[in-house]
């Protein structure tokens, strides 16, 4: 097995469906661990629990068109990284792909900032874990069960990328199948099959439903519904340890792009035919509350609130264990590229970036305890960066398809060489990008309204992007780096 120092990218002369990455790391994942590495990822609180307070704030139509516009938004960015991960499949995904068709310190500033994104995100599973086990033990330590699960979460990192990949196809199958006898039941309960009594779709005309408080409302649902479906990308992280990434990808952005729109659409569909928007108990994230909890509860399924309960505790295991494999990668890569301090490189005799994993560990547990001392203001703090992290990863993932296509082009490539060719280019990564960035500007716009400019709202609500700016124009002053022309562009791998 090569060293970090050794890796060479290299293509095999056969098909581009074959190509592999000789990085050292294990090429153990399958593809339907890919499948749920991105479904699990995705399925989690923001539809446990958010989606209640989407339908509360914007009616069950805007709820339902919010989703809909930015899961149209997701299908592109999807369908660039699936063109550009079957073609290159590399662990850096699209930090590498700025390196390479952008310039060098776009992916230096993506690395990081999708690191940190996933580090921090740790922390919070780890919070929201102390709140989920409250449920059960009120009178246990918080900082017990943040860390037992710290170390479940380790080990299953630790041991193997099989490990993971099994691991997380078991975490998502749960919440899927939870999520479709939630849909089944739902439905059988607006037609009076179950619970006795027809519902009909008298719900979605309750006030002034089915759409309530107009653009602006469903600008703030945009937001949430953006961090419902950020995980999706964590499908190109994977590839890099992916067994025939030529197929495999293509494949998974296929399937899991139509269950995630359809199991979102569906159950807000649901939740809004069967519970009034007016319901206060929708904007609670409480799992007894829960709009999954309250549905069930209806159908007359006892214990529904311990059943919801559990679900939830899976999704966000699953999320913090992917989480902490996507960050992992990352700074793993990061260091590859000699962008990170370099003893990040070493890999492990099982493939595992064991000091990444160390120090993307600690860096979680340090921003959890953050959250225990004083009022948690600096916790807030770090959560809010990371949320706007999120978004500018997909902006920049979009701007790298947008390159690599024009360069393949520049290049005189055919296009038929690619193993999977994205639609609608370039329509999709523009219009990506434009939403996107849509979403990112009208973080916090209430902010700017009114008489006095709320600084500190807008401080608060904006911090990763002047976090994201030092890195990249930090790095460019830096090292002097500049746009690569489309015919200079690497795209040998």
């Amino acid at each position: 097995m090569k060293t970090a120092e050794e890796i060479n990218d290299t293509f095999s002369t056969g098909e581009l469906s074959s190509k592999k990455e000789t990085t050292g790391l294990k090429r153990s994942l399958k593809s339907r661990h890919l499948t749920m590495i991105s479904l699990g990822g995705t399925i989690g609180t923001g539809l446990f629990l958010a989606s209640g307070g989407a339908i509360h704030t914007a009616g069950p139509g805007g709820a339902i068109l919010s989703y809909l516009v930015i899961g149209v938004m997701v299908y592109f960015l999807m369908t660039g990284l699936a063109e550009m991960g079957a073609y290159m499949p590399v662990a850096g995904s699209f930090s590498t792909y700025a390196a390479k068709f952008v310039d060098p310190s776009l992916g230096f500033a993506l690395g990081w900032n999708y690191w940190y994104n996933w580090a921090i995100t740790i922390a919070a599973e780890l919070s929201a874990v102390t709140m989920i086990m409250k449920f059960w033990f009120p009178h246990t330590p918080s900082i017990i069960w943040s860390a037992v699960f710290l170390v479940i979460m380790f080990l299953l990192n630790y041991l193997s990328v099989k490990g993971f990949g099994e691991t997380e196809y078991w975490f998502a199958l749960i919440k899927v199948v939870t999520v479709i006898i939630f849909i089944i039941i739902g439905i059988l309960m607006i037609f009076g099959i179950l619970g006795g009594q027809v519902i009909g779709f008298k719900n979605f005309t309750v006030g002034d439903a089915p759409f309530h408080g107009g653009f602006m409302t469903m600008l703030g649902i945009f937001m949430a519904a953006g961090f419902s479906f950020q995980g999706t990308e964590l499908l190109g992280v994977a590839a890099g340890e992916t067994d025939d990434p030529g197929k495999s990808i293509p494949k998974a952005v296929k399937s899991v792009f139509w269950r995630i729109l359809l199991f979102y659409i569906l159950a807000i569909f649901v939740i809004g035919l069967i519970i009034p928007y007016t319901n206060g108990n929708l904007a609670s994230s409480e799992v007894t509350v829960s709009p999954f909890t309250i549905v069930f509860q209806k159908a007359g399924i006892a214990f529904a609130a311990s059943v919801m309960n559990a679900v939830i505790l899976t999704a966000v295991l699953s999320a913090g264990n992917s989480g902490m494999y996507a960050s992992t990668r990352m700074l793993w890569n990061l260091a590859r590229e000699g962008k990170a301090p370099k003893f990040l490189g070493k890999l492990n005799k099982r493939g595992v970036p064991v000091n990444a994993l160390i120090v993307t560990s600690l860096v979680g547990t340090l921003a959890f305890l953050a959250s225990l001392f004083g009022d948690g203001t600096v916790y807030v703090w770090l959560l809010n960066a990371s949320g706007m992290s999120g978004f500018i990863a997909w902006l920049g993932i979009a701007i790298c398809h947008y390159r690599f296509r024009k360069a393949f082009v520049a290049q005189g490539k055919d296009l038929n060489l690619l193993p999977y060719k994205a639609k609608l280019f370039p329509f999709g990564p523009i219009f990506a990008f434009a939403v996107c960035g849509f979403v990112v500007l009208g973080q916090n716009y209430s902010a700017f309204l009114g008489d006095h400019i709320d600084w500190n709202g807008i401080l608060v609500s904006y911090i990763g992007l002047p976090l994201f700016l030092i890195l990249w124009l930090g790095y460019k002053f830096t090292k002097k780096t500049k746009l690569i022309p489309l015919k200079d562009c690497d795209l040998s791998n």
